[in-house]
């Protein structure tokens, strides 16, 4: 018998941990509240882009893979991680699903075993939240009998460059010993590991990489707006400055931001030093306003190009390109598309949402999911690119759409406009 570790969480995080783990050896439980996914998985299917159902059916195959909803089946583990959603609450974290995960593994562990937090979340999180739970439940000490350690994911579904595998991996641990053992776990599993030195460092890592992209992003959508108004093309001078080999890094404008980890994450750092030092965090405030409003910005230039073709939203016919809110993934958390559509919606606009990778989404009443045929573009008063997947076929698009307003720069033409 190999190694047996345990996964908390089935999802774009802890769904491709698990398949790495059993490829390295591990005897793996996954464990996840979601019956409907825990079937799946011991069917053979997966739900996540990244993971093939090939590559479940042959953990399941060979022995070392169990999903399962019951904690029972994670008794007796060497190495838990925890790999549950840390959503928002009224503008507060919520760990609401941390806690649950440590109260049902905390009378699980044992003296030598090592538990590991991979969610994001504030820092201090690991060491004044989840080790309490911990060691209240199972009896024990961290780190005189058990190991703990939180290394944040680095998961970015879709990309097929960049997967957990050979994505640095940074680690931390509770002591030396702690940080040596998760070390070496780690190190089984992905290419390169970088351990720093407390559980802060890396809690606030994870923050401080989401924060980054959160304001550079909302600094080009600012850009965009601006750029519109003065009849400068944003898109091209974004291409111009990306030609700079030095001291620039390229983010583009789009109808917002979403995902688990840029509308929430930027937040729980806000809130950390809201609450720690009294102090508001700028930088992520202005980022907030600015990127949870390209919806509505998105809604709004779509309702003045309508008026200058003589036509109103309510009642125009409006095919959506993408749901989810990024390319090439079926994942529509916080997806800004969403807010796009049910804002259509309310409005007045009849809208047919296209998207060949999202299966579960929930929409208002009324908007029909459609495939982006010839007839359904043709047919539409606009057609407004919210996802740039590569199964589009935009030259189609831009060739018998009426009117396309296109917030990911895929077409050009004089029938379309680009935020």
């Amino acid at each position: 018998m190999g190694e047996k570790l345990v996964v908390v969480g089935q999802g774009y995080v802890g769904l491709p941990l698990a398949m790495r783990a059993v490829e390295a050896g591990f005897d793996v439980v996954g464990i996840d509240v979601d019956e409907w996914r825990v079937k799946r998985l011991n069917a053979g299917e997966s739900f996540v882009e990244d993971i093939s159902d090939e590559q479940v059916a042959a953990a399941l195959r060979c022995g070392r893979y169990l999903a399962g909803t019951d904690y029972a089946a994670a008794e007796g583990f060497d190495v838990c991680v925890i790999t549950v959603p840390t959503p928002l609450s009224e503008g507060a974290p919520d760990l609401c699903h941390i806690a649950s995960a440590g109260r049902s593994i905390a009378p699980l562990v044992r003296p030598g075993a090592t538990v590991v937090l991979e969610s994001t979340t504030y820092p201090g999180t690991t060491e004044e939240y989840l080790l309490p739970i911990l060691e209240e439940g199972s009896g024990l000490r961290a780190p005189e009998d058990f190991l703990l350690g939180y290394s944040p994911e680095r998961i970015d579904p879709g990309n097929a460059v960049w997967r957990l595998e050979n994505t640095p991996k940074v680690v931390s641990g509770i002591d030396a010993a702690s940080l040596k053992r998760i070390q070496g776990f780690y190190q089984r599993v992905v290419d390169r590991v970088v351990p720093v030195s407390s559980l802060q460092v890396a809690e606030l890592c994870k923050l401080l990489e989401n924060t980054f992209r959160h304001v550079n992003i909302a600094l080009v959508n600012e850009l965009a707006i601006f750029a519109e108004q003065l009849g400068i093309d944003v898109w091209e001078a974004i291409d111009a400055a990306s030609t700079k080999p030095f001291g620039f890094m390229r983010f583009t404008p789009g109808p917002g931001v979403g995902g688990h980890c840029l509308p929430i994450d930027p937040s729980y750092l806000s809130w950390k030093v809201k609450r720690s030092l009294g102090h508001n965090f700028r930088f992520v405030e202005l980022a907030n306003d600015i990127n949870d409003h390209m919806p509505d910005r998105v809604v709004h230039r779509l309702m003045l190009a309508l008026n200058q073709r003589g036509k109103a939203l309510n009642g125009s016919r409006v095919v959506v390109l993408g749901l989810a809110y990024k390319k090439n993934a079926g994942d529509c958390r916080e997806s800004p598309a969403i807010d796009v559509v049910k804002s259509l919606h309310k409005l007045g606009a009849r809208v047919r949402a296209a998207d060949p990778h999202v299966t579960d989404c929930r929409l208002p009443a009324g908007i029909e999911i459609v495939e982006a045929t010839r007839r359904e573009l043709a047919e539409a008063d606009a057609v407004l690119v919210l996802t740039d997947h590569d199964e589009f076929d935009f030259e189609l698009v831009q060739e018998v759409s009426p009117y396309v307003f296109d917030s990911r720069n895929r077409c050009r033409g004089p029938n379309v406009e680009v935020l």
